[in-house]
């Protein structure tokens, strides 16, 4: 209600729908949607693996690594809608589903980690 009052005035009717239709589909359904956030990483990296917790900092979830670790630890640090409590837990091309890892801290904050 006040956030598409607030996303209509500014960016528009065409912007808020499809605002309330990637929100809907992540917290109401609990699919995935191309109009979440996207963070890219190059595929090799993915492929070697990344720390976690580097991942999330870097995705823009958390504002550090120790943040991020914390988080983890709390239960709040989400990988493909399972909760990690282990920070240091090496993320790679094996957790792709559907070409993409969803990401999420808190109920709020997801984001798409996409290979590229």
């Amino acid at each position: 209600m006040l956030a598409n009052a607030a996303t209509n005035l500014l960016h528009g009717p065409d912007e808020t729908a499809k605002a309330a239709g990637a929100a809907e589909a992540a917290f109401e359904r609990g699919s995935l949607s191309e109009d979440l956030p996207t963070h890219e990483v190059p595929a090799a990296e993915l492929s070697a693996g990344i720390v976690l917790a580097a991942l999330a900092a870097n995705a823009g979830l958390a504002g550090s690594r120790g943040e991020a670790r914390r988080l983890a630890q709390g239960g709040g640090l989400r990988l493909n809608d399972k909760a990690e409590t282990d920070a240091n837990r090496t993320v790679s091309d094996a957790d792709l589903v559907d070409g993409v890892i969803k990401l999420a801290a808190g109920k709020k904050k997801i984001v798409l980690v996409k290979p590229v």
